[in-house]
Parts: structure tokens; sequence; C-alpha cells
């Protein structure tokens, strides 16, 4: 997953990114889920999610998903004032560059945010979370983890406060499924926060949304 857009590069021999090169990077994360899919089937023969999915009222849908959305975007521009203010590094210009990409294409805003909201959440909570929890016998090691690779995975943007803010998100983020163990909350609010975050880089010049 990290080396998508390296590998799309060589294949395909785009250098730099482009709505195309995003399109089909987003359609090799898909792969990557589907894989996986088909390794839990036929290898460890057991199911995608080891945790049972619980059942809620709509109220508590409603309810979870703005608290977790609040939680994880205030805390998320906190951390990055702090890391900011310690490390006096700049905005990603990787995200500066990819942000115009987005600009009033709204087919490719909704297809990533999809994409980070499912593929994501699957793959960081519902698979990574239980199965390194259960390796290490510790629901601390299965939490701290995962958010960790989840931050990792951020990192291809090219800043401190990327890693620093999207294992802060993993963090949240994972002690929700272990204590609520609904994925499906997860992947709305996912889902949300990119879309939010995309539509105001769409109608807003990043340049001026650092702290967002």
């Amino acid at each position: 997953m990290l080396y998508a857009f390296p590998a799309i590069s060589f294949f395909t021999g785009i250098k730099s990114n482009t709505a195309g090169s995003f399109y089909i990077s987003r359609i090799v994360l898909w792969v990557v889920l589907i894989i996986i899919f088909l390794y839990t089937l036929f290898v460890e023969r057991g199911s995608f999610l080891l945790q049972e999915e619980k059942k809620y009222a709509v109220s508590f849908y409603a309810k979870a998903v703005i608290g977790l959305y609040l939680a994880s975007v205030f805390g998320s521009a906190f951390l990055n004032i702090l890391v900011h203010l310690v490390t006096h590094e700049n905005t990603s210009d990787k995200l500066v560059a990819i942000s115009y990409l987005f600009k009033n294409d709204y087919f490719l805003i909704i297809f990533t945010c999809l994409t980070a909201g499912v593929m994501e959440e699957l793959l960081m909570r519902g698979y990574m979370q239980p199965r390194i929890e259960k390796i290490y016998n510790s629901s601390i090691a299965g939490i701290v983890i995962s958010a960790v690779l989840f931050g990792i995975l951020h990192s291809t943007y090219g800043t401190i406060g990327q890693v620093v803010i999207t294992s802060f998100i993993g963090i949240v983020f994972a002690l929700f499924y272990k204590k609520y163990s609904n994925i499906k909350i997860l992947i709305i609010c996912h889902f949300m926060i990119d879309f939010v975050s995309l539509m105001i880089m769409n109608f807003i010049d990043f340049k001026h949304l650092s702290v967002f």
C-alpha cells in the first residue's frame, strides 16, 4: 500500500501525481483488500472480521459518528499546532499538490473517500487490530500497533504531522472498535472526515488551511 504510487509510476511511466494516477492508486488499494480477503478465506480459513459485529440503534450510530468526528477533528487540529510549534515543519508540498487534483472533480472526491473509509477501516481496525491483539495476547498492543501502522501508512505525505495526526485518529478509532465492535460506524466516520476535508479544500486554497 505504501508503494502504490511508485509501482504505478514504474508500470505506467507517469512520474507526477495526476487525476489518472490517483484513480489507479485507489483501484490498487481495492485490489489489496481483495487479496487480504482471499488470504483469510483460503490460507487462514477463517472470518475476515475476528470480532463479531454488534448491532445498535440508529440513534447510537448518529451519536457515535458525530462524537468520533468531533474528537478526531479537534484532537488532530490541536496536535497539528503542537507538532508545528515543536518541529516548525511546513505544510506538505505533496499534500498541497494532491489537493489540486480534487478541484471540482466530485467523483474523484467521493471515490477517494469511499476507498479510504472502507479499505483502511476494514484492514487496519477490522483485520489487523484483533489479529495483533491475538498474537501478543494484549488489547493494548492491538490498539497501539494498528494505530502506529495506520500513521505510517500516511507517511508518504512527507511530514511528521501527518503521521502523528493519523496515529492519533487510529488510536481513537481502535479504542472505539475494541469497546463497541462495529466497523460500519468507523467506515461512515472515516468517510465523513475525508469528505468534509476534501470539500473544504475544493472551495478554499489548501495553503490557508494548514491547521485544519
